[in-house]
């Protein structure tokens, strides 16, 4: 059975430390999950992601269901004992893949029907087969099928896509309560672009269907960065405040930051492991690009202090000549640093509001990155 019990509310901000019970065991929040899109994060194994101290992660409904499918994921029960990940798992809806992804995705009340992006085969996707394929990946928390809008999106446009987010949740959620098992959460999504009536309009509507937790969709779409945090502001409060509130897709340690002192408590995003595979290392002071010269010989690791098996064991020297290599280690390596870092940060951003402390955390943050 999911719950959601918030534990420390911050005096200065709306950040909160709270505590999700899922199937899997439970998540400390605020909490950053990496992206496991094809049931693995890119290049790492699911053993040095819990070193790495991530207590969820993603999988992608879309591609997960195009490949391996449920043929092969249903002989091991679900994604758990697929890809060897004893911890809980969040699965998005499909609906952004096949909007990004898919050849010749056509909308309609009932659904969308696409052509697969590996093989141009045919398939149709409705809230109820997002939910059926959501059900067999067995993952701890599900998403509803949404329809994610593109940035700038015209008012009716938008308008339109919240109208069909509307109807898909509602028959989500319908089919999630006929679903046997019990044991999966379900989290509705905001959408309605950067419009602040359609915003709170879906925030609103959504919260009557009354779901497990709550998701604002559509964000970090190409908008610029103060839209992206004001629509956030708008959105947030609106959501209730004892249920968990998930910012999809949106992960500079920069917005965590901000967003969690606007009450968010989930974040998810491929920065992290992306940036590692292009030689970019996140750390306290900003982020370094391992290429520069300056790093031939250094001695140091990445980050002095920092606990990450790369950093414990390895020179930035190393890691520049691993990459100008393109030794495959190099990507190993360097993703181990930036999921560690992204999840200890937000790790350490509850320890802060749980001493009542997150408005000093925030500012020697920012401090760091002025020095």
């Amino acid at each position: 059975m999911f719950t959601f019990e918030i534990i420390q509310q911050s005096s200065a901000t709306h950040a909160r430390a709270g505590v999700m019970q899922t199937a899997h065991g439970p998540v400390q929040t605020p909490v950053f999950m990496p992206v496991g899109t094809l049931g693995s994060v890119k290049s790492i194994t699911p053993e040095e992601l819990a070193a790495c101290g991530a207590q969820i992660i993603l999988g992608n409904t879309y591609h997960l269901y195009l490949r391996p499918g449920r043929e092969v994921i249903g002989r091991f029960h679900g994604l758990h004992r697929f890809m060897n990940w004893r911890g809980p798992i969040l699965t998005d809806s499909g609906g952004f893949q096949v909007f990004s992804l898919a050849k010749l995705a056509r909308v309609t009340a009932e659904g969308v029907v696409f052509q697969s992006h590996i093989d141009g085969s045919s398939h149709r996707l409705t809230p109820e087969a997002s939910i059926d394929i959501q059900g067999w990946l067995d993952s701890d928390i599900m998403m509803c099928l949404d329809q994610c809008t593109a940035y700038p999106a015209s008012f009716e446009a938008a308008e339109r896509a919240e109208e069909i987010t509307f109807d898909w949740a509602r028959r989500c959620r319908d089919a999630w309560r006929s679903h046997e098992g019990g044991n999966q959460a379900l989290f509705g999504i905001v959408q309605g672009g950067m419009h602040r009536d359609l915003r709170r309009k879906s925030a609103e509507r959504l919260r009557a269907l009354d779901f497990s937790g709550y998701a604002l969709g559509g964000l970090s779409v190409g908008e610029p960065l103060d839209l992206m945090l004001q629509t956030a502001d708008v959105s947030l409060p609106l959501l209730p405040d004892e249920k968990p509130k998930y910012v999809m897709g949106v992960g500079r340690p920069e917005d965590l930051i901000d967003l969690v002192c606007l009450g968010a408590d989930m974040f998810d995003c491929v920065l992290p492991t992306r940036n590692a595979r292009n030689g970019q290392l996140f750390t306290a002071d900003g982020t370094l690009t391992i290429t520069h010269a300056w790093y031939r010989t250094e001695t140091d690791p990445p980050e002095p202090g920092c606990d990450c098996y790369t950093c414990r064991n390895y020179s930035l020297a190393y890691l520049r000549h691993l990459f100008l290599s393109r030794e495959l280690l190099a990507y190993r390596l360097n993703t181990i640093h930036n999921v560690h870092y992204f999840v200890n940060l937000l790790r350490r951003i509850r320890e802060a509001i749980l001493k009542d402390e997150f408005e000093g955390f925030k500012k020697r943050f920012y401090e760091n990155r002025e020095i």
